[in-house]
């Protein structure tokens, strides 16, 4: 995999890693729904110790669905979502793929939480769990 870069609206965080992402997903969460003002956000999970982050973001700390805790990252100056890092995966941080600088790097390969997808949204040809998958 290439190094994947991006970053937030305004130019203030900058992330960069040469990991390869472990998992990429579509999250149909009420919580993602909202944070994204869209139906949906778009998730690439990598290993938390190969990201390398410049400049402050700040946290939310938010419950996920499942109950579990998630926090939410964000750039303080544009408010872009950039991270979430779950308890669920302690050693992953879920950056928002729609800030990678080269947003063709990021392919779905599931989507999770369909339980609460919007009735207009059909993503054809990727796997869907009404939760998270087991």
């Amino acid at each position: 995999m290439a190094m994947i870069e991006g970053g937030c609206l305004c130019g203030a965080v900058r992330y960069s890693t040469t990991a390869e992402p472990v998992m990429q997903a579509v999250c149909h969460c009420r919580n993602c729904q909202r944070q994204a003002g869209s139906g949906w956000s778009m998730i690439m999970g990598v290993p938390a110790a190969a990201l390398a982050i410049s400049g402050a973001v700040q946290t939310y700390a938010d419950k996920g669905e499942s109950g579990g805790d998630v926090r939410r990252q964000f750039c303080p100056t544009c408010g872009s979502p950039l991270f979430s890092h779950v308890s669920a995966a302690p050693d992953l941080v879920f950056i928002k793929a729609g800030t990678l600088d080269d947003t063709s790097q990021f392919t779905p390969q599931m989507q999770c939480w369909t339980d609460s997808k919007q009735h207009w949204v059909e993503i054809a040809g990727v796997p869907s769990f009404a939760r998270n998958p087991v």
